[in-house]
């Protein structure tokens, strides 16, 4: 004959009620996140195909910023710096998953130099929790990606992978306040390196100048150059969520308007030509 529990349940006192509670969400949160850091997101073990390798340039960054005081470069900046790996049309994917300085603090010195905040108002440690909560957290589906650590070797690996500067300055392309230059010149030298499909992004300074500040190159799941899968290469990383506030926000360089690659100035970023 079966009994009914709820005389036992009406029976415990609050306290061990609030302990049941709290031991029944604990066992969910700890699911939830192994859920995430095995690759278990329902019966899909990825809800994106393409990712954004996304490259800036230092000396266009500032130009995209409201306020000249909020940019700086520190002094051993000189070459293109990475702004993000993101995964198309997810973010935020998993608050349960935080990142501390430990996680990456093996990897520091390089990250200083290949991933600094180029933000008065930021640190370069806070630049890299927020890339990897935002969409880091989403990409660790994908096993060789699945912790901050290793997330971070991944992009610092396709950071020398896509070293293109030198291909560029060895076209003649390279920082001028003088010479400006189209989209197709660029193009033919990048795409032998980043594939046909890459972007090439500009901003609008203050005297409407077409300034060079960033580079997107698309990302298949594994990581090849390119990716087809039809609307995930597409638009912004957060396309289908909530949009970010943080800058810049560029737009792809007009094909038949000159651009400007503009030097690098540490003591006056925002105006490197005055």
């Amino acid at each position: 004959m079966r009994r009914s529990v709820l005389p036992l349940l009406v029976s415990l006192s609050p306290a061990v009620l609030l302990l049941l509670q709290l031991l029944d969400f604990t066992t969910t949160h700890e699911c939830h996140w192994e859920d995430y850091k095995y690759g278990r997101h329902g019966h899909q073990p990825c809800s994106w195909k393409c990712l954004l390798f996304t490259l800036q340039w230092p000396g266009g960054f500032c130009q995209s910023l409201n306020k000249e005081s909020l940019c700086r470069i520190p002094p051993s900046i000189n070459s293109w710096t990475i702004h993000g790996l993101w995964p198309q049309r997810a973010m935020r994917c998993c608050n349960c998953w935080p990142m501390f300085h430990s996680d990456v603090q093996e990897l520091e010195a390089e990250l200083d130099e290949r991933w600094p905040s180029l933000l008065e108002t930021r640190s370069s440690f806070k630049f890299w929790k927020e890339e990897w909560e935002k969409h880091g957290a989403c990409a660790a589906c994908v096993e060789g990606l699945n912790s901050p650590l290793r997330y971070f070797q991944i992009c610092l690996k396709l950071r020398g992978q896509f070293d293109f500067h030198k291909a560029l300055m060895d076209a003649g392309i390279s920082p001028s306040c003088e010479r400006a230059y189209k989209v197709a010149e660029v193009h033919s030298v990048l795409a032998p390196l980043l594939g046909d499909k890459h972007e090439i992004q500009c901003v609008t300074d203050d005297q409407d100048r077409e300034v060079w500040f960033q580079v997107k190159i698309p990302l298949s799941h594994n990581l090849t150059v390119g990716c087809d899968h039809h609307g995930d290469a597409d638009g912004d990383p957060a396309a289908g969520s909530v949009p970010e506030r943080d800058p810049p926000h560029g737009h792809p360089c007009p094909p038949q308007i000159p651009f400007y690659l503009f030097p690098i100035d540490h003591q006056q970023p925002h105006r490197p030509c005055g």
